[in-house]
């Protein structure tokens, strides 16, 4: 703990946070529903922005009555992101820099994200940024999904930091009561899929991540 700072660590949300990933998981999703004569629409899509893959597809294969399992479906779309992320990734205004200089400034840093731990790792080598975290969490290791806090409070055990030392850097309303659920503080970053969201819990709502370390500050 740094005296007369209040947070130790910041964990990051990655989709929408760290990369402009939302519009590929929409992409892909309606791309694979399409082939069952599924129109997935943006209206419906919002509903499961935070969420993960298995907790998603379950509700869309019994909703659109399909004939497959939610974890076919769900390895289908992971291997279509991979894809896409291997051609590259679309940052975040912020990334890498902001990163740097939270670390820099003595924070220690996780994700916690609801995408798969494939996903993550794969984003994260994409981004040239693995030394600056000392943690990856995916939902998919932990009992329950946002807007369950299970994903940030064992981020925040994997770094020894308590959770009321820990600010959260979410952009969906989902993200947001996981990481007010968990006890964190929380800014929140709204991205182009999400800025029609309800974030009045937050702590903060910021225009990009360029701003975060003057709120650490």
């Amino acid at each position: 703990m740094t005296r007369g700072r209040r947070f130790d660590a910041v964990i990051f949300d990655m989709d929408g946070v760290l990369v402009d990933s939302e519009p590929l998981h929409f992409e892909t999703t309606a791309r694979l529903l399409a082939d069952f004569g599924v129109r997935f629409t943006a209206q419906e899509n919002d509903q499961f922005v935070g969420w993960t893959d298995g907790a998603m597809f379950n509700v869309l294969v019994d909703r659109h009555h399909l004939a497959v399992s939610p974890d076919d479906l769900a390895a289908q779309r992971v291997a279509l992101m991979r894809e896409r992320i291997s051609q590259g990734v679309p940052r975040m205004p912020g990334v890498p820099d902001v990163l740097r200089r939270v670390a820099a400034d003595g924070y220690r840093l996780a994700i916690a994200s609801s995408a798969t731990p494939a996903l993550i790792r794969d984003v994260v080598h994409a981004l040239a940024v693995e030394s600056l975290f000392a943690t990856l969490v995916s939902s998919e290791e932990v009992a329950r999904g946002k807007p369950a806090p299970d994903v940030f409070l064992e981020a925040a055990n994997r770094l020894a930091v308590p959770a009321a030392r820990c600010v959260v850097v979410e952009d969906s309303r989902n993200g947001l009561l996981a990481a007010k659920a968990a006890g964190m503080a929380c800014a929140a970053i709204p991205c182009a899929t999400t800025r029609h969201q309800d974030f009045h819990e937050a702590d903060w709502r910021l225009h990009s991540l360029t701003e975060l370390p003057t709120v650490l500050s």
